[in-house]
């Protein structure tokens, strides 16, 4: 599924975001800053916004999207109102949490970094989410749902639809 920006809808975040970075040029670590400046103010860093940054602050694309991809932080498309995320720490991943995360890519028609078209899930592979002992765990944006099984995960999801 590939989103679509509206440069004309998000004009007065553009200004915003080009506001930040010329109130803030030649400041130690201004890509960082921005970057999370855009975040904040889109939600996501679409290649459109990208493209804005390296020619305000004359940096090659390239290196933008690098470091956007290199942090986790970073998103390249927009977050679903709430986020999936299933623990694939050794705990969980021993308990089959793999199995869970299938599941819920099954049920929603998703991957692992993707948002529904409804803008309503998204689903984050995890490294740990400190429920060792409730292992499998899995997270709807701050509830935590331990000792899963499969059959739980469609319950689960419906919870939020």
């Amino acid at each position: 599924m590939e989103f679509v920006f509206d440069l004309e809808q998000n004009k007065d975040k553009i200004k915003e975001l080009k506001f930040f970075m010329r109130e803030n040029r030649g400041k130690k670590g201004l890509l960082m800053a921005t970057l999370h400046e855009a975040q904040n103010l889109f939600g996501y860093l679409p290649i459109e916004v990208q493209r804005i940054i390296s020619q305000e602050l004359r940096i090659s694309l390239s290196e933008i999207y690098g470091v956007a991809t290199f942090y986790s932080h970073f998103s390249l498309v927009p977050k679903g109102e709430y986020d999936i995320g299933v623990c694939l720490g050794t705990a969980c991943y021993v308990k089959q949490a793999q199995q869970i995360l299938d599941k819920v890519e099954e049920v929603l028609g998703i991957s692992v970094g993707q948002t529904t078209p409804d803008r309503k899930f998204s689903i984050s592979a995890t490294r740990c989410l400190g429920a060792c002992g409730l292992a499998p765990v899995m997270m709807v944006g701050e509830d935590v749902y331990g000792r899963l099984k499969e059959d739980d995960v469609e319950e689960i999801l419906n919870k939020y639809r």
